[in-house]
């Protein structure tokens, strides 16, 4: 999907670069299948900022969409491609014999009118659904399941893809994205091909207020402020931060600082994304 550049008749314009939006053949989403989608704006139950950065935005219904691909041995076309706000991929609206309707990721090479099937003897094409053991090592993958019947849940984002290395016993090996490369069990499902809207990590927003249409509120650097706010606040004119490595503004390392305290699934990854 190509992106556009706009004519400098605003600042906010000068640089502007966004999707053309060729693909979309349908611009109002199934009703169906919406739901209302509540902002929690970054913080907890409590009200209290949990995740910094987030607020505001503007309001979206949230699509629902069909990660488990459960539908076995049912045919469906595709009746439209859509825009998702929710989300940096475009969606597939799918309609099944039985007169069902549900949205799935639209990977690459997915038309209107193209016919879609999940399931053991599905035909190795974008779109279609199969357990790993059905699918042929070598082959660009995504929506990949990491507990069989939950629904996929890795490799979902635009342009993104994972490639099913190896299979050994019970497991598959799948490098990710990341360069991770991570044990799946066979029996989880995952679609081929590789997800849709690749250029939507080129596009630029041009302006500081297409950030906060989106929920981004301002980051604020750590060296701008003062000592009580952040440990890298503090001293006269551009300071150095006057630790060993950048903190957080807990005081805890950064950039670098490992984070992963699941030892439980240590090991399902064969090798670290680093």
């Amino acid at each position: 999907m190509p992106l556009k550049t706009y004519k400098p008749t605003s600042p906010g314009r000068r640089w502007l670069m966004g999707p053309t939006f060729e693909e979309i053949t349908k611009t109002k989403p199934e009703k169906a299948l919406l739901q209302p989608l509540r902002k929690q704006a970054g913080r907890n139950a409590q009200g209290r900022v949990t995740v910094r950065h987030q607020g505001g935005g503007a309001k979206q219904h949230y699509r629902l969409i069909d990660f488990k691909r459960d539908k076995i041995g049912v045919p469906a076309q595709v009746t439209a491609i859509e825009y998702d706000p929710n989300r940096s991929a475009r969606i597939a609206l799918l309609t099944y014999a039985d007169g069902d309707k549900r949205y799935i990721l639209a990977p690459i090479g997915l038309k209107v009118g193209d016919k879609v099937l999940a399931g053991p003897q599905a035909d190795l094409r974008p779109g279609n659904a199969l357990p790993i053991q059905n699918i042929p090592v070598g082959t660009m993958i995504h929506n990949i399941e990491l507990q069989r019947g939950r629904g996929g849940q890795l490799v979902r984002s635009a342009g993104a893809a994972a490639q099913l290395m190896a299979k050994e016993g019970e497991y598959a090996q799948v490098r990710l994205p990341s360069g991770e490369v991570r044990k799946v069990h066979q029996l989880c499902m995952a679609t081929i091909g590789q997800v849709g809207n690749v250029d939507h990590e080129n596009r630029s927003l041009g302006k500081a207020g297409k950030s906060r249409w989106l929920g981004q509120r301002p980051s604020v650097r750590g060296s701008a402020m003062t000592p009580r706010d952040h440990p890298h606040g503090g001293g006269e004119g551009k300071a150095p931060i006057g630790a060993p490595g950048p903190q957080t503004p807990w005081g805890k390392p950064t950039l670098g600082y490992k984070t992963r305290k699941n030892k439980r699934t240590n090991t399902m990854i064969v090798k670290r994304r680093k």
